[in-house]
């Protein structure tokens, strides 16, 4: 009885549990015999008939026996061999053409495999690395017998430890043997060139001209080197290619499409996808550009061009110290222009920085009441501004304010504030004088 009542009170609990998940539980096998990681997962609709399959790119037991599998529910529907151990899966359209089926990516290596229909279809393969010239240098001398394999080991090392460049794949399994098997490694291998590979450590997709669900979409692949290729999705040819160290994509701002990378030396680059872009492979054209090759249709030297080029031959000093003249006084007049403003609270603009305060003012009607709008705006980039008050300093015998005292609010950076108040002329003659706005700014009147 006690064993009983314990199993149904588990039963309870396990029906409780399920019942406040957010989740069902459709489907449970820990016998599935599946070895993969997240970027060799890939949901598609494979078939256009509507019903999305999961495609697997499966290592295999021990990273032994890479296959690709197709999961359709909890049943494998197809399973292929895989030529490599794969690193990333994507699945992305290639035409517009009916049906609309999208094709299967899958990186392995420095290698792109892709299918159609769950056949194979094409595979691009990386373009090849320029061998390091120290490297390559010490296999000649190896090739001529002019160093021995455990001096060429010795210089290897060192390369490997100092340069940013790695070494090729035959330098690598030279330094991994033995000291017996050195010498017939390399009798075999000298006189083959030195060939450096890099491999693809991640892959996505990115629209090629439209931001539509069902559009045609370029694959975007990250090397081992710290670059970042972009491929067309026709001719799968590299449209784009960037030094870069990471990558991040989406949403940023109100732009839908911006591609965000840092680069090596420390750079921010941010890029945003034009609705109207293209991608096109570059042509194949090189040279100055065709427009430099025209003639242009110069004009005759007419006789007054000859006359003024003679006269600046001649005059040429007497000219340049004229102008430096004019320029010495233009600037002096500027300065004691700025100088009178900052005497008289003539600028828009504080002078001080404990201040940081720009202050526009703006006069409506046509008398004798006028409406007098001040914007005020803070001028500083992080601090804000408080407690400031405006006051109106003019002739009580002119004018009338019924309003000549403002408390300021809170000033935000960036931000423009409206302070108004209406002005009364009470002269019958039209005399005018000035007004002054606080400490920074004087206005005059009408």
């Amino acid at each position: 009885m006690a064993d009983a009542s314990s199993s149904d009170s588990d039963a309870c609990g396990a029906e409780s549990n399920e019942a406040n998940s957010k989740w069902l539980d459709a489907h449970y096998d820990p016998m599935a015999n599946i070895h993969t990681f997240s970027a060799c997962l890939a949901l598609a609709d494979l078939h256009g008939d509507g019903e999305y399959k999961l495609v697997v790119g499966d290592l295999g037991p021990g990273g032994q026996q890479p296959r690709l599998k197709v999961l359709k529910g909890p049943l494998v529907m197809t399973e292929s061999p895989l030529p490599a151990l794969p690193s990333a899966a994507a699945t992305f359209l290639m035409e517009q053409h009916e049906p609309r089926t999208p094709a299967l990516a899958l990186a392995s290596g420095p290698c792109v495999y892709v299918y159609k229909n769950l056949r194979p279809y094409f595979k691009f393969s990386l373009p090849q690395l320029p061998p390091n010239p120290l490297e390559q240098d010490l296999w000649n001398q190896a090739k001529e017998d002019r160093i021995d394999p455990l001096t060429l080991k010795e210089m290897l090392e060192s390369i490997r430890e100092t340069a940013e460049e790695p070494l090729s794949i035959q330098s690598l399994r030279f330094l991994q043997l033995e000291l017996s098997e050195m010498e017939a490694f390399v009798n075999q291998h000298k006189s083959n060139s030195i060939k450096r590979q890099t491999v693809i450590t991640t892959m996505t997709t990115l629209k090629k001209n439209l931001a539509d669900e069902d559009a045609v979409s370029c694959l975007v692949l990250g090397t081992e080197n710290k670059e970042l290729l972009v491929l067309d999705p026709e001719a799968f040819t590299i449209l784009a290619k960037d030094a870069v160290t990471s990558l991040c994509f989406g949403r940023y701002g109100r732009e839908d499409n911006t591609l965000i990378m840092t680069t090596r030396g420390g750079g921010l680059i941010i890029k945003i996808l034009k609705r109207t872009a293209v991608f096109v492979e570059g042509g194949s054209e090189v040279g100055p550009p065709p427009a430099q090759a025209m003639k242009l249709n110069v004009p005759r030297k007419t006789r007054l061009y000859v006359d003024q080029t003679l006269r600046e031959r001649e005059a040429g000093t007497a000219m340049h110290r004229a102008f430096q003249t004019d320029l010495y006084l233009l600037r002096l007049r500027a300065a004691r222009a700025y100088l009178q403003a900052l005497e008289s609270s003539l600028s828009p603009v504080s002078a001080t920085a404990r201040e940081p305060l720009k202050l526009h003012a703006m006069v409506q009607g046509l008398g004798p009441t006028f409406k007098l709008t001040l914007h005020l705006q803070n001028t500083s980039t992080t601090r804000p501004v408080l407690g400031l008050l405006v006051c109106f300093l003019y002739n009580e015998a002119l004018y009338s304010l019924p309003r000549a005292f403002f408390k300021v609010p809170l000033l935000v950076p960036g931000l423009n504030y409206p302070l108004e108040t209406f002005v009364e002329s009470l002269s019958n003659k039209g005399i005018s004088d000035i007004i002054k706005v606080g400490p920074a700014l004087v206005l005059r009147g009408r």
